[in-house]
């Protein structure tokens, strides 16, 4: 936990990657210090920051069968309970992002709610289907390899995944499957939603042919999501891994917060 003030939880590794890994990671256009980046940031800002490596737990503990939403859910209210928040605000980014939303519809906890890079309507729950269930066929049987993986092109990318460590993400998206967004009615406090103006991935044959479209339902659906309450951010220029930059979500996130932090 860093700094004082009203409680946020980050379920990511503040941990800064260092050497080749960091290296690999900034060439796909990530920032090998970015949980560490944020958590400073918003505890400068003025904010209590709970942070957990989910992610890295989850590879260390695959939960090949049992990671459904609903546990998702429960392992995030524990992180909070171990960082004694009765309350509060909750960010993240993709997959949890969508984690957000779905912990927003069990829980009477949330103070604030962001979603970046996962849109809160329209979300690509089957098209990630798809992808997570042609990840966990190529982690059961990898192909042989053909060279090595550019930046940027997810078809060249290796996979380097196990078997039950792909399989708990196609859990979790098969317990979404019928999922409908459209029908979720949340609680009247701040929320916020963003993604990079060219967040779309665009996948060939090896995952599915799927095509994961972040931008595009922020983009048409700007106007409903104002309508239900929320603040609506698309970032210029920016893709999936460019948005979720420290530099990107630091201003957006501190502001807001503080924002919604204010006595009404």
């Amino acid at each position: 936990m860093l700094g004082t003030g009203p409680d946020v939880l980050l379920p990511t590794s503040i941990r800064v990657v260092e050497g080749p890994a960091a290296d690999e990671i900034r060439a796909w256009g990530a920032d090998p210090a970015l949980g560490h980046r944020l958590a400073t940031g918003l505890a400068e800002a003025g904010f209590r920051v709970i942070a957990a490596d989910y992610e890295g737990h989850l590879a260390a503990h695959p939960k090949p069968g049992t990671l459904t939403a609903e546990t998702l859910c429960a392992d995030l209210l524990a992180i909070a309970d171990a960082g004694s928040a009765e309350t509060f605000a909750y960010y993240g980014y993709s997959w949890f992002g969508l984690a957000g939303l779905q912990l927003a519809t069990r829980t009477d906890r949330l103070t604030a709610l962001a979603m970046g890079g996962f849109p809160p309507l329209g979300g690509p729950y089957r098209p990630m289907l798809r992808v997570t269930r042609a990840t966990y066929e190529l982690a059961v049987e990898p192909p042989a390899r053909r060279g090595d993986p550019v930046p940027g092109d997810w078809d060249s990318a290796d996979l380097t995944l196990s078997p039950d460590q792909t399989r708990q993400y196609l859990s979790l998206y098969e317990s979404l499957e019928h999922f409908d967004d459209t029908a979720v009615t949340l609680p009247p406090f701040p929320r916020l939603a963003f993604a990079g103006e060219k967040d779309t991935i665009v996948y060939g044959p090896k995952w599915g042919d799927a095509v994961i479209d972040m931008a595009g339902p922020l983009i048409a659906g700007r106007a409903e999501l104002e309508a239900r309450g929320w603040r609506v951010e698309v970032i210029p220029g920016a893709d999936h891994m460019s948005a979720m930059r420290a530099e990107v979500v630091l201003p957006l996130l501190t502001g807001w917060l503080s924002a919604a932090d204010r006595p009404k």
